[in-house]
C-alpha cells in the first residue's frame, strides 16, 4: 500500500471494513466458503435460482400495485440511461473489427407496441425468432436449437406479470446460476409522429392516430430482435435479459452459439471441425440422432474470402458464411439422411438439393415432408441431405445436456504465467481430481465469462488446453479435444476410474492491444460506467480461491442484505471487530508454503490453502482443494461468429482477463499509486495484468460419485522448473 495518505484515506479504511464483513481475506474458513460458491451443482443450486428469481418478480408486482405503477428497471433503463444500456464502455479505435453505433428511434412498452402482448403464443417455436439490428445470430441461433428441446426455453423464462412489466430470467455464468430482472421497455425503429418531416406526415395524412395504429403499433416496430409471430413477445425480452447479464446490447455482437446455449443451460459445449470426423456413418447414429435428447447442434462455416470474386456478399449455395445456423433435427427417411435447419434471420435459405420447392421433390419424396415436420415457404427452415450437411458446413457445435443424474465439482484460480517471451509448456498451474467411485466425466477447463468487461480485459487473449494423467504415473490418459482459437473453454470426455489425477495446463496468449490501451479508452469512457464495468469484473474474479479481496473492495458493492436492518456506525462497530479477529486468525495460520510441503511429500495438501494472499509474494507456491457436493441440470448447443447482415463480430468473443492484485504485492506502493486517481478506480493500464488469467476447471460426473477438485499454482520456482526442463533434455 502506498504510504501517502489522501484526504479519501479515512473513508476508503471505513469502506474497507465495511467490505470485510462479507468479504474477509483468504482464511482457511473463507476458502471453505468460496469453494462451496465456486463449486455448485447444477441442479441443486438451479432449484434455488428458480426460487429466488420467482420471489424477486412476485415482491416487485406486489410493490408497485401498491404504488400504482408499472416495473421500470433502474439498473437497465433503456429510456432514461440509453447510451450504457446500449453501448456500454465502446472499444478504442485500435481494437480489432467494426464498431457498431445502434440508432433506435423511441423506446416503447410491449404494451405500447402490441394490442394484446403475450410472452408466448402457442410455446416457444423456432419459427418464432428473427433477427434485429443487433449482430447476435449466435445468440439467436441458439435460441432457436433450444425452442426444438421441449420445456428448455420455458424453463430459464422463469417469471413475469406481463400487466405490472416485470420479467425475471437465470442465466448460468461461470458456476454459478444468476438472476436477471427486466422491464418491458423495448427499443424501437419507429420515431414519434412529431419528428416525421412533412413528406412523411404527408403519407398518414397528416393524422397522428393513424400512424401510431398502423407504423407504431407492430412487433415489425422493434430495433432489435423480434418474433415473427405479432404479439408475441419472449424473443425481444429475452435478448433484453442476456443484453443487461452482460452490461449492454453491444456486448452481444459476435460469439458462439455452443456458448449461449451454455449461459442459457448449463451444459458443455465441443466444437467439431467437419473435416476432423473419422467415421461419418458413427457420428450420423451416435451424435446427429440425439439431437435434442441429450445433445444439441449448431453449424457454421467461415467468412469467404472475396479477395480473388470481388463479391463481398456471396453465397455457397444461400448459406452465409460468419453466420450461425440451428441443427433443428436429424431423420432418415426411405434410406436417406436429412437434416433440419434454420437461420435465425427468419429468411434466406440453401438453395442446393433438397431446398424448398427444388427438383428432388418429386411425388415419390412429398410425404417426407410430414416425417421431417417441415413445410416450403421462406421463414429460414430448409432440409439438407446429410452428405451435404458434412460438405457445405467447417464446424458443428454440440452441446452436451446434463440431467439429474450428473454432479459438477470446480475450483477457480488466479493464475500467473511467465511473461512474454517465455517457452510454450506446461507448468504455471495444475489441477487435481479424487473420484471415489468410477464414474463418466466431462472435464472442462475455461477462463471467465469476460463478455461484460470485455473492453477493459487486458491486453491479451488466451487459449488453453490441458493433459491428464492418474497420479503418478507418466503416460497421458486423454488431451483436451481442440478447440476454436480463444475459445473460453476447451473439454474432454472419459470414462474415469476411482482414484486420483493430475490435469496439467498449456497456456497460450496473442497480445492484441497496445500497452496503453486503457489510457486510450478513458479519453472517451464515461466514469460511472467504467465503475460499474470494474464491478463486474472485480466480482467476476471473485469466484477464484485465491482472489485477495481486500485489494479489490473499492469495486464490490456491499449487498444490500448485509445492510439490512442496521445503521452505518453499527456496521462500522461489526466490520472493525471482524477486522481485528480477520488480523489474529491470518497471524496463527502462517505456515510453510503449500508447493514446498508437497515437494517434500508428492501428495496434495488435504485441505485448502490457508495462506494470506501476500503469501505469493513471500514466495513458494499456493495449492488449492476443493471438495464440492452439487448436482447439475442443463443443456446445451453452438454456432459460429460474425453475421454481414446486421455486423456480428467474431473478434468480440474472447480475451485476457486481468488483475492488479496478488502476485505483485511487492510493486504494490509504487505501481498503485500511479494507477490509481486519489481513491478511484485505475486510470493506467498494469503490465502485470499481460501475465495473470483467471482459470476455473469443472468436473461432471455421475452424481454417486462426486469429484473433488483441487487446484497447484506454480510462483517463484523458474529456476527449479527450469533445471528440470534442462534435465529432462
Amino acid at each position: 500500500m502506498a504510504k501517502s495518505k489522501s484526504k479519501h484515506h479515512k473513508a476508503r479504511k471505513t469502506r474497507l471494513a465495511q467490505a470485510a464483513t462479507e468479504r474477509p481475506q483468504p482464511t482457511q474458513a473463507s476458502f471453505l466458503q468460496e469453494q462451496k460458491r465456486g463449486g455448485l451443482l447444477v441442479t441443486d443450486e438451479l432449484q434455488k435460482a428458480l426460487e429466488e428469481c420467482k420471489t424477486r418478480v412476485t415482491q416487485i408486482a406486489a410493490d408497485c400495485r401498491r404504488r400504482n405503477r408499472k416495473f421500470r428497471d433502474n439498473e437497465f433503463d433503456l429510456e432514461f440511461d440509453r447510451s450504457r444500456c446500449l453501448h456500454g464502455l465502446p472499444p478504442s479505435s485500435d481494437f480489432p473489427g467494426p464498431r457498431v453505433v445502434y440508432t433506435p428511434s423511441d423506446v416503447q412498452r410491449a404494451t405500447q407496441i402490441f394490442e394484446n402482448p403475450s410472452f408466448f403464443i402457442n410455446g416457444a417455436d423456432s419459427n418464432d425468432i428473427v433477427q434485429g439490428a443487433l449482430g447476435d445470430c449466435w445468440f439467436l441461433s441458439a435460441l432457436a436449437t433450444m425452442s426444438t428441446a421441449k420445456g428448455l426455453v420455458e424453463k430459464f423464462c422463469v417469471a413475469r406479470d406481463e400487466q405490472i412489466g416485470v420479467y425475471g430470467f437465470i442465466f448460468f455464468r461461470d458456476t454459478a446460476w444468476v438472476t436477471v430482472i427486466i422491464d418491458d421497455l423495448l427499443f424501437t425503429s419507429i420515431p414519434k409522429f412529431e419528428e416525421l418531416n412533412h413528406a412523411e406526415k404527408q403519407l398518414y395524412h397528416h393524422d397522428k392516430e393513424t400512424y401510431n395504429k398502423s407504423a407504431r403499433k407492430s412487433g415489425k416496430s422493434l430495433y432489435f430482435a423480434k418474433s415473427g409471430t405479432n404479439g408475441e413477445t419472449w424473443v425481444p425480452l429475452i435478448e433484453k435479459a442476456y443484453a443487461k447479464l452482460h452490461g449492454n446490447y453491444a456486448a452481444l455482437s459476435g460469439g458462439e452459439a455452443g456458448e449461449a446455449i451454455e449461459d442459457l443451460t448449463g451444459g458443455v459445449t465441443s466444437f467439431i471441425f467437419t473435416k476432423d470426423i473419422l467415421d461419418i456413418d458413427k457420428f450420423w447414429n451416435e451424435e446427429l440422432l440425439r439431437a435434442n435428447q441429450d445433445r444439441l447442434f449448431g453449424c457454421a462455416f467461415d467468412n469467404l474470402d472475396s479477395t480473388r470474386s470481388g463479391d463481398a456478399f456471396a453465397t455457397v449455395n444461400g448459406l452465409m458464411g460468419g453466420h450461425a445456423y440451428s441443427v433443428l433435427r436429424a431423420v432418415e427417411y426411405k434410406g436417406k439422411r436429412f437434416v433440419v435447419i434454420r437461420n435465425p434471420w427468419g429468411r434466406t435459405e440453401w438453395t442446393g438439393p433438397w431446398s424448398d420447392g427444388s427438383k428432388e421433390w418429386t411425388p415419390e419424396w412429398l410425404p417426407a415432408l410430414q416425417a421431417l415436420g417441415h413445410s416450403f415457404g421462406d421463414d429460414g427452415e430448409f432440409i439438407m441431405e446429410y452428405k451435404d450437411f458434412l460438405e457445405n458446413w467447417d464446424q458443428i457445435d454440440r452441446t452436451l445436456l446434463f440431467d439429474s443424474s450428473w454432479a459438477m465439482s470446480s475450483q477457480w484460480l488466479k493464475v500467473t504465467t511467465h511473461p512474454l517471451p517465455s517457452a510454450w509448456g506446461f507448468g504455471d498451474v495444475s489441477f487435481t481430481i479424487s473420484l471415489p467411485t468410477a464414474s463418466e466425466a466431462v472435464i472442462v477447463l475455461s477462463k471467465l465469462d469476460e463478455r461484460y468487461f470485455q473492453p477493459i480485459s487486458g491486453r491479451c487473449r488466451w487459449s488453453f488446453d490441458f493433459v491428464i494423467f492418474r497420479k503418478a504415473e507418466t503416460q497421458p490418459i486423454v488431451t483436451s479435444s481442440p478447440s476454436l482459437p480463444y475459445s473460453r473453454s476447451v473439454n474432454a470426455e472419459i470414462f474415469l476410474e476411482a482414484g486420483d489425477y493430475v490435469v496439467h495446463v498449456r497456456l497460450d496468449r496473442d497480445v492484441f492491444r497496445p500497452p496503453n490501451y486503457l489510457e486510450k479508452g478513458l479519453e472517451n469512457w464515461k466514469e460511472r460506467d467504467y465503475a460499474r464495468v470494474l464491478t463486474e469484473k472485480a466480482k467476476s474474479q471473485s469466484i477464484a480461491s485465491n482472489f485477495n479481496r481486500s485489494d479489490e473492495a473499492h469495486n464490490l458493492p456491499i449487498p444490500l442484505d448485509v445492510l439490512a436492518g442496521q445503521d452505518l456506525s453499527v456496521l462500522e462497530a461489526k466490520a472493525a471487530a471482524a477486522a481485528e479477529k480477520l488480523k489474529k486468525e491470518q497471524e496463527a495460520l502462517k505456515r510453510p508454503s503449500e508447493m514446498e510441503q508437497m515437494t517434500a511429500t508428492d501428495t496434495p495438501p488435504t485441505e485448502p490453502a490457508t495462506a494470506p494472499a501476500s503469501a505469493d509474494a513471500e514466495g513458494g507456491g499456493t495449492a488449492f482443494n476443493e471438495e464440492a457436493t452439487l448436482h447439475p441440470k442443463g443443456c446445451a448447443g453452438k454456432g459460429p461468429p460474425a453475421d454481414e447482415g446486421s455486423g456480428d463480430d467474431a473478434s468480440d468473443s474472447n480475451s485476457n482477463e486481468g488483475d492488479d492484485s496478488g502476485e505483485h504485492d511487492k510493486e504494490e506502493g509504487s505501481m498503485k499509486a500511479d494507477a490509481r486517481s486519489d481513491d478511484g478506480p485505475p486510470h493506467k493500464s498494469d503490465p502485470a495484468e499481460d501475465d495473470v488469467v483467471f482459470l476455473g476447471l469443472r468436473v461432471y460426473t455421475k452424481k454417486a460419485s462426486p469429484a473433488t477438485v483441487g487446484g497447484q499454482l506454480r510462483h517463484e520456482m523458474a529456476t527449479s522448473f527450469a533445471g528440470l526442463a534442462i534435465e529432462h533434455l
